[in-house]
Order: C-alpha cells, then structure tokens, then sequence
C-alpha cells in the first residue's frame, strides 16, 4: 500500500472532503447533463432553474447534490421513459465513475490488491457518508453498505443510476473488478448490497 493511501486513509481534513465532493457533484451532475442534452436539450433550461448551489457542511453538501441527481434523473424519465432513462443514465454514470475511479487510482498510489481497492473505495466513500464493511460468504465477496447518507435523499431511481457510478469507480480503481449492486435501501433493504467479483476475459 503506498504512503499516500495509508495517510488518506487514516485522515482527510474537512476541507478536502468538501473539496472531492464537489469535484463528484460537478462531474456527475455533467454527465447527466449530457444525456439531457442529446435528447431534449432545450429542458436543461427549465431544469437548471431548480438548482442550487453547493455550499455549507458535508450534510447540507450531499443533500443539495442528491437533489439536483432527483431532478436530473426524473428529466431523463419523462423526456426517455422510464426504461431508457435508467438505461442512459447508468451507463452514462458508469463512465463518470470510471474516471472517478481512475484519477483516485493515481492520486493515491493504488495498487493491484484487494487490500488496496477496499481502501481506496473507504476513502471515496467517506467523501459520500457511506460506511461499508466487506462480507466473503462461500467464496463470493460482498460489500455491505449499512450507512448511506445520500439514502435519506435520493429516490429509488436515482439511486438506480447513480449506483452505477460506484460500480464504474471500483473498475477505475482495478480494471480487474467488478461491482454490481443487487439490494438498495432506497428500494426498501435494510442494508445495500453489491457483489465484487474479478471481471471475466
């Protein structure tokens, strides 16, 4: 494990967490926007009109991005439908995640390991105010998310899609691995539930 990974991992002043959450608002908020805007881009105007700006603590943070993907989300709902909506979004999600995962992985000094991807996603988790712990159970790696802050905020569908940006981080950070959410406590689990596994050639 690198140095910078052990120290991110043990601290990471206010600031800084402030910091990379607004770096996440704003690159995921883009990547919405442009699935928007391919479809129907004269509703971003009605849409931006509902923003708000990121400011104050973490909490007052998270809370005004997650609403900003609720409003994003349910656009790309009406302007696509339903299906096409989550469809879009998650994989436009899914690539924002993997830059996300990718510029974490150098910055950080990530290595190959397991060890090494679990610390890293705990320190972009942080960012999030999300506590996970991982499960192996019959040889099948689980991650357990039993607090999420954004869980408070997001509707289920949002949660759908921007689920998938965690998924496209943990193969930023091991293009080795995959993730995939299979419970969310959006949807009505008591804990969030996503599989890990090495990815298939």
């Amino acid at each position: 494990m690198s140095i910078r990974l052990k120290i991110a991992s043990f601290w990471l002043p206010d600031f800084i967490l402030k910091r990379e959450l607004d770096n996440v608002a704003e690159k995921t908020i883009t990547g919405l926007n442009n699935v928007l805007k391919q479809h129907k881009p004269e509703k971003m105007e009605e849409i931006i009109k509902k923003d708000q700006i990121l400011r104050g603590n973490l909490e007052e943070r998270r809370s005004i991005m997650a609403s900003i993907h609720n409003n994003r989300v349910n656009a790309l709902i009406e302007v696509l439908g339903y299906e096409k909506a989550i469809e879009f979004g998650r994989n436009a999600m899914f690539k924002v995640g993997y830059q996300l995962g990718q510029d974490a992985r150098r910055r950080l000094g990530v290595g190959t390991s397991f060890e090494d991807l679990e610390a890293a996603a705990k320190i972009l988790y942080r960012i999030l105010g999300i506590e996970f712990k991982i499960e192996n159970k019959g040889g099948k790696i689980i991650m357990v998310v039993n607090r999420c802050a954004l869980s408070k905020y997001y509707s289920p569908e949002a949660c759908m899609v921007l689920s998938a940006a965690d998924e496209g981080v943990v193969r930023g950070l091991n293009n080795n691995m995959n993730m995939k959410f299979k419970e969310r406590i959006t949807e009505g689990a008591l804990d969030c539930i996503a599989y890990i596994n090495e990815v298939k050639v």
